[in-house]
């Protein structure tokens, strides 16, 4: 799988990674990443935020995956 599948903000202890995966397109109608599905603020403020404010970025992230899956179906 990849990190996007991989990575629980809820249970893994430590360094925050990245939800990049390097499929660096922005999807306009979205608003967010079509690879990491973070939006382009979340990307900016990334390398400067702390592992709190990572966390919740990728509680957003599993959601709009997950919510972008159910609606491919």
């Amino acid at each position: 799988m990849t990190i996007l599948y991989d990575y629980d903000p809820d249970t893994d202890t430590g360094a925050v990674p990245s939800p990049c995966i390097g499929i660096c397109k922005m999807d306009d109608a979205a608003g967010w990443c079509s690879g990491c599905f973070r939006t382009i603020d979340e990307i900016i403020r990334w390398s400067k935020a702390d592992d709190g404010y990572k966390r919740v970025v990728w509680r957003d992230v599993k959601h709009r995956l997950f919510d972008h899956a159910e609606h491919k179906e």
